[in-house]
């Protein structure tokens, strides 16, 4: 039995939302010179996971972890949008090769934020989800 990844996780997750139409980027926007962002994204912040064990034999191979989901918008409205966005698309269960996922769970977040440290100024929210796993 090999000890769970996070990766495998995080490419579910963004996989997901990548099906359902929306940019992803993970860890940041990118930096490079030129780079304007699109009118809505969403930003993956994952933490590593915790493997913990199933049984009194020692072997970890449960797996849970959070992912925080930045939903961005250029308005409130937009914002939001990206944020149903995401909930639709984690609603179902997610495909994680070698693994059997519980339904990513709703954490929520705060209200929605104005960024006045880019211009123009970008709308955003936080969305927290508990991802989890056992071996299939």
């Amino acid at each position: 039995m090999t000890t769970p990844a996070v990766l495998p996780h995080v490419d579910a997750v963004q996989a997901a939302l990548a099906g359902a139409g929306l940019t992803v980027y993970l860890g940041g926007t990118p930096t490079s010179a030129g780079w304007s962002p699109p009118g809505q994204f969403a930003v993956l912040y994952p933490d590593p996971g915790t493997a913990s064990r199933a049984s009194l034999a020692g072997e970890r191979t449960d797996f849970s972890h959070m992912m925080q989901v930045t939903c961005v918008g250029a308005t409130v409205e937009r914002t939001l949008w990206v944020a149903d966005k995401v909930r639709g698309a984690l609603a179902g269960p997610l495909t994680i090769a070698g693994r059997k996922a519980w339904l990513p769970q709703d954490l929520g977040g705060p209200p929605v934020q104005r960024d006045d440290d880019v211009t123009p100024p970008l709308f955003f929210v936080p969305v927290q989800y508990l991802i989890q796993s056992i071996p299939s």
